[in-house]
């Protein structure tokens, strides 16, 4: 891992996101590149990516559990423990919205109501945000020495 350059990645990864975006807005006649194309292209390309979200992050959530239980407790531990149980609770909000996207179904409001489900789902954000945020503080005072 010497050679690894993140800045590189980083220039070339805006260099193929900027022409990505160039190519969809020129309306170049040889690309055929047009408002129409481009909204099907982008459409098939958000289904796939949201598709493909889920899987990677039930991985990255395994992984966190892992990681946590590899750590055997410990202050590097207890705050990946922390965050594992925060991109869980992400996930479930995950699949909860790529449901309601893709089906229609809201499963917070159609189990718990109207009310309930939108303060069910603003305390999930909450809990992820407060886990994960434990989680990273947890490990940075743990590398402080604190």
């Amino acid at each position: 891992m010497k050679n690894f350059r993140p800045l590189l990645l980083l220039l070339i990864t805006l260099g193929v996101i900027t022409s990505s975006s160039a190519y969809s807005q020129v309306h170049c006649n040889l690309l055929q590149a047009n408002n129409a194309t481009a909204a099907a292209h982008a459409y098939n390309a958000g289904y796939w990516f949201s598709i493909m979200e889920l899987p990677f992050l039930f991985i990255s959530v395994l992984f966190a559990f892992l990681t946590a239980h590899a750590m055997r407790g410990g202050k590097f531990g207890k705050g990946m423990k922390f965050m594992a149980w925060g991109f869980l609770v992400m996930a479930v909000g995950h699949l909860h919205m790529q449901i309601e996207h893709y089906y229609g179904i809201n499963i917070f409001k159609s189990v718990l109501g109207q009310l309930s489900g939108s303060i069910a789902w603003f305390i999930a954000l909450v809990v992820t945000w407060g886990l994960s945020g434990l989680g990273f503080y947890s490990i940075y005072k743990a590398s402080k020495g604190a």
